[in-house]
């Protein structure tokens, strides 16, 4: 098999710039969705301010955001299989809910 044969059986190769590889820290997360997309906001909530700066917005069609659920599920199974299990928080301690009812 050539090495190019090899390389599109393992699929594209991702590329990513500095700025990107550096990521971004989110504590908050909002979700929207329309018939065609599916929405999702990345934030930082701080202590004393109002507001929810987004940090990254992900737009993708439903078929991808299913793909996305599918592979998230599937490792953080594999982390606290390796780690224990992920706590939900402090007792009583509720979510909060986002003013639009998604969280």
């Amino acid at each position: 098999m050539s090495d190019s044969q090899s390389r599109s059986q393992q699929g594209p190769k991702l590329s990513v710039t500095p700025e990107t590889a550096m990521g971004q820290y989110a504590n908050f997360v909002s979700i929207a969705h329309n018939y065609a997309e599916v929405l999702v906001d990345f934030g930082r909530t701080l202590p004393g301010r109002n507001d929810i700066p987004v940090v990254a917005r992900v737009i993708m069609n439903p078929f991808q955001a299913k793909q996305m659920l599918r592979a998230l599920s599937h490792n953080l199974e594999m982390y606290e299989k390796l780690y224990g299990p992920i706590a939900d928080g402090p007792p009583g301690a509720a979510a909060p809910a986002n003013p639009d009812g998604t969280n």
